[in-house]
């Protein structure tokens, strides 16, 4: 049975997961403020937003955790992500995965778990690399001295460039989009073959036979509107470019993604790099807390310390309170909830897709 679905929510998660539904033969409706604007191009371009704002990186092999919801969720979407971009590759919007990641162990005890990890996941492309080969390997990195772990599978991908490959997937599919911020959800009344109705900052009504919520920060307030209370807090994401002096050494040997105490360095050409992480709740950037991540936690070798500041920007993230990101749930008939990824939107993107669209065929076979 073919539907008529609402998407709230423009970023990866809710691009992705509209493009998804419109590939299962539905007609979908995407409505998101941000669709009145072009994907920036450029960094300094981007406004507080969680996927213009992301650095895309997939760290779903090297997950630490064996067993439980958040390690399949990961699992699955690194299962989904080759056929993703094999299918929104495109001349226009080329798009690829870049791999490998590769995570510097901070202290003995944490090159003992990646050890471990490595020894316990033989096939999942992890490889533990001993202190003295990683001094061999590029003696330019950040380290502790404690060695590191290689994963080959995981990486990163473009965001800006998956956002316009999946703007053109949209348009393919005919996805219809709305700029618009949507304010209200009304349930459908009793009577039969009634719809949900959504009304918009104009003061537009739409009707819809399923409405999935994607919008992040935005979730809580038209959930709560349904007596449905799911809180979320701001976490802000910064993103440092920073222009390398001469003097620092070739990035021939440079992995996609070099983790670090959790902050991200990605290569951006011969001799310019960007340093992000999540670091701060709320929504305002503590200039102490950027000039620590710059530092890498005191682990920053002497030629980072000595770059140059070309730009930052930053963007919220959206985390679940008192309860696992991201949140997956059949509010009730009709209405799916799959936003709160936190730091994670681009990487379980296909996963939420895919369960998404699994609940919705649910719905649609035992409707009348």
């Amino acid at each position: 049975m073919i539907a008529s679905i609402a998407v709230i929510g423009a970023g990866v998660t809710g691009t992705g997961t509209a493009w998804q539904l419109a590939k299962r033969g539905h007609s979908v409706l995407l409505a998101d403020p941000s669709l009145a604007k072009p994907i920036p191009e450029r960094p300094a371009d981007r406004d507080l937003n969680g996927s213009t704002a992301s650095l895309g990186v997939l760290m779903g092999h090297a997950f630490r955790r064996s067993s439980g919801r958040a390690r399949r969720l990961r699992q699955r979407s690194m299962a989904l992500w080759p056929a993703w971009i094999e299918q929104l590759n495109h001349p226009e919007s080329p798009l690829q995965l870049e791999t490998p990641l590769i995570q510097l162990a901070g202290s003995a005890e944490e090159a003992q778990r990646m050890q471990q990890l490595v020894d316990a996941r033989p096939v999942s492309g992890l490889q533990f690399i001993a202190s003295n080969m990683l001094d061999k390997a590029d003696p330019v990195w950040p380290q502790a001295g404690h060695g590191a772990m290689l994963s080959e599978r995981d990486g990163r991908v473009d965001p800006l460039q998956l956002l316009k490959a999946l703007k053109r997937s949209l348009i393919e599919h005919n996805v219809e989009r709305r700029a618009t911020d949507v304010v209200e959800l009304q349930r459908p009344d009793s009577k039969p073959r009634c719809k949900w109705r959504l009304i918009t900052a104009e003061g537009r009504n739409e009707e819809v036979d399923l409405v999935v919520i994607c919008c992040a920060l935005g979730s809580a307030k038209l959930l709560q509107n349904l007596g449905h209370q799911r809180p979320m807090d701001a976490v802000l994401g910064q993103v440092l470019e920073l222009q390398l002096n001469k003097s620092a050494k070739q990035w021939t040997g440079w992995p996609a993604v070099l983790t670090c105490g959790g902050i991200n360095l990605i290569p951006q050409g011969q001799d310019r790099l960007w340093i992000g992480a999540t670091l701060e709740p709320g929504t305002k950037a503590d200039p102490a807390a950027i000039e620590t991540m710059k530092r890498l936690n005191d682990l920053a070798p002497a030629w980072l310390e000595d770059s140059q500041l070309l730009g930052q920007w930053h963007g919220l993230r959206a985390r679940p309170r008192d309860r696992p990101a991201p949140l997956l749930e059949e509010l009730e008939p009709g209405l799916l909830l799959a936003s709160g990824h936190y730091r994670n939107g681009v990487l379980l993107a296909p996963a939420t897709a895919e369960w998404v669209g699994q609940h919705v065929d649910k719905e649609t076979i035992t409707s009348p």
